[in-house]
């Protein structure tokens, strides 16, 4: 796997500041051509870090709601559960969660009746604690400014070296930290495969 250069990292940087950058200005800026920054951008999305181009809008001024940080103690069997509703909630803006199991997020909620509306995001029965703040501002600013980039194992979750192997597999593309995870991840996605072609 190739790793990431400082041309790499400048397009991130360029992206990071304005996701609508025309090809011609990045190329201006990195000295390459455009279709040779088109070419990175199309790598960058393929190896899975760009994962996608979206826009930063501000919630305040479109609707209402109260801007609420919210921290969950989740009972460890419900984390992946608890943050994949909330990854998927509207009112959800920024999503966290910790390695000890704890989730955070940013919310605009109605105040009036902030523990319904909680409960209806989330099933307050796998949580054992919560804590909820008003926010007064919020900022956003991503940055690949001194980033150390790393891609991670689609299998056990490990960083993937310069000796890790990737595979495409089912149509994507994946990244392995070594061979014995790579055929473990294989060995699964045919065993599924060949389950889902049986069902029809």
């Amino acid at each position: 796997m190739r790793n990431l250069d400082e041309t790499d990292l400048r397009i991130l940087e360029l992206l990071a500041d304005d996701a609508r950058r025309p090809f011609s200005d990045i190329s201006d800026e990195v000295g390459l051509s455009a279709p040779a920054v088109s070419d990175r951008i199309d790598r960058l999305r393929e190896e899975g870090v760009i994962r996608r181009f979206t826009v930063d809008v501000d919630q305040s001024t479109l609707s209402g709601g109260t801007p609420v940080l919210v921290r969950l103690s989740v009972r460890p069997e419900f984390v992946t559960g608890v943050r994949d509703a909330l990854r998927d909630a509207d009112p959800v803006e920024h999503l966290f969660v910790t390695a000890d199991g704890e989730v955070t997020f940013h919310a605009r909620l109605n105040g009036d009746a902030l523990r319904i509306e909680l409960d209806e995001l989330v099933d307050l029965s796998t949580v054992s604690d919560y804590e909820v703040s008003l926010v007064e501002s919020a900022e956003w600013t991503p940055t690949v400014s001194g980033t150390g980039f790393a891609l991670e194992c689609a299998e056990c979750g490990n960083t993937v070296t310069s000796e890790g192997e990737r595979a495409r597999i089912g149509g994507t593309l994946y990244h392995f930290c070594c061979s014995s995870c790579l055929d473990r991840f294989q060995s699964r996605y045919d065993r599924l495969e060949a389950g889902a072609r049986s069902e029809n």
